[in-house]
């Protein structure tokens, strides 16, 4: 995913959730500032493989806890409209009855 690319997914995800911030990427890290404060998601190195993600919160932060550990975008993007608070929404389905 190149540096344009995770901050419009991530900046896409702020405003399907209602939530106002602002997002920085460089060098494949993102930064999300929100009025819940500052998240981090930077790639994990290659010898955590699995592990794609690394999520530092704030809650993690404040505990002295290292950054949460994450197979997936998809995964990062649930931890993080979790930390935030933000309900999950309807599940869609797509077929017949």
């Amino acid at each position: 995913m190149t540096d344009p690319e995770l901050r419009a997914l991530l900046r896409d995800c702020l405003t399907l959730w209602a939530v106002s911030g602002r997002v920085d990427v460089s060098a494949g890290s993102a930064t999300i500032e929100t009025a819940a404060g500052r998240f981090v998601l930077a790639p994990a190195p290659s010898d955590l493989r699995p592990v794609r993600w690394l999520l530092e919160t704030p809650e993690r932060r404040t505990l002295g806890r290292p950054p949460r550990a994450i197979p997936s975008i998809v995964a990062a993007l649930s931890a993080i409209r979790n930390a935030l608070g933000i309900a999950g929404g309807s599940m869609l389905q797509i077929g017949g009855g």
